[in-house]
């Protein structure tokens, strides 16, 4: 029988020291990009995705990510008195009514794959998806990197790594993959390996922070042993996962912001920047000036 995936699940209880001294105190999911923070990114993507249940693995000093998509009651009876009606309407759109959501503290930071089997009591026997905020992804076309993926499952119900390629001297900051292809997008997982030097890594093919599971990863989660720097690896639990059943890698439309970089965040904010509809004509004729373009 055919599942439906409606439950997502948020990775968020990562400590960001790679942007420390500015998530000291304040979560790196809540870092903006223009005027959104990268959290409300990804839950947009989840929700628009048809996601009806949002799964927040949360840590030390991220409560301001669930005030974040709680109900704001006094600022938004300020902004109804001085008939600021357009943004008390955008506060109240953050989250749809039907859309619920549920926060689990990670007590201890042990890593992605330990972050994810978090969320198995919420989730049980069904499959899901998980977004990791810091991978900002902004659509090519009408169909989000999470769609996508979801639509790719709901004919193929198989577990779906969403990859990109990279250049070959970067593939030890990320889990590659090598594949057989079915087509230009699709293939099918022949091997995972974390963080490879150039020299050993089985391809350039990338996995980002998109990823579509059924249940059956939970059990490997279980049971996983700590890998490398010490942590409970994703990676790990997905190379066991291809050994009982098919997974399939998706190379996705869209373009990926790495905003857990310095460089991808600044990068990320200037392009979106340049696409907002309030400032980005004025955006772009400072940049003119500036660069003397």
């Amino acid at each position: 029988m055919q599942q439906k995936i409606t439950k997502a699940v948020f990775p968020v209880a990562g400590l960001g020291t790679r942007f420390l001294p500015a998530t000291k105190a304040n979560p790196k999911e809540m870092l903006s990009i223009v005027d959104k923070p990268l959290i409300q990114y990804a839950v947009e993507e989840a929700i628009d995705a048809g996601i009806e249940t949002l799964i927040f693995i949360t840590g030390r000093n991220k409560h301001c990510i669930q005030d974040h998509f709680d109900k704001a009651y006094e600022l938004e009876t300020e902004l109804e008195k001085k008939g600021k009606v357009e943004q008390v309407n955008e506060l109240k759109s953050l989250l749809p009514t039907h859309v619920s959501c549920v926060f689990i503290r990670q007590s201890e930071a042990l890593g992605l794959g330990h972050a994810v089997n978090c969320a198995k009591p919420i989730i049980g026997n069904e499959p899901f998806v998980v977004l990791l905020a810091d991978d900002l992804v902004r659509n090519k076309g009408n169909k989000s990197c999470t769609q996508q993926l979801i639509e790719l499952f709901n004919k193929q119900q198989a577990s779906i790594l969403a990859v990109e390629p990279v250049a070959k001297k970067e593939t030890d900051k990320y889990g590659i993959v090598s594949i057989n292809p079915q087509n230009d997008v699709i293939g099918n997982l022949v091997s995972i390996v974390e963080k490879p030097k150039p020299e050993n890594a089985p391809s350039n093919l990338a996995v980002i922070g998109r990823y579509v599971f059924t249940p059956s990863i939970f059990k490997h989660l279980d049971n996983l042993a700590k890998g490398a720097g010490g942590e409970i690896q994703l990676t790990d639990a997905i190379a066991k996962l291809l050994q009982e059943e098919d997974i399939l890698s998706y190379k996705f439309e869209g373009k990926r912001y790495d905003c857990g970089s310095k460089l991808g965040y600044l990068i990320a904010n200037v392009e979106y920047a340049l696409l907002h509809p309030e400032i980005g004509s004025d955006f772009l004729h400072y940049l003119k000036k500036e660069l003397n373009l």
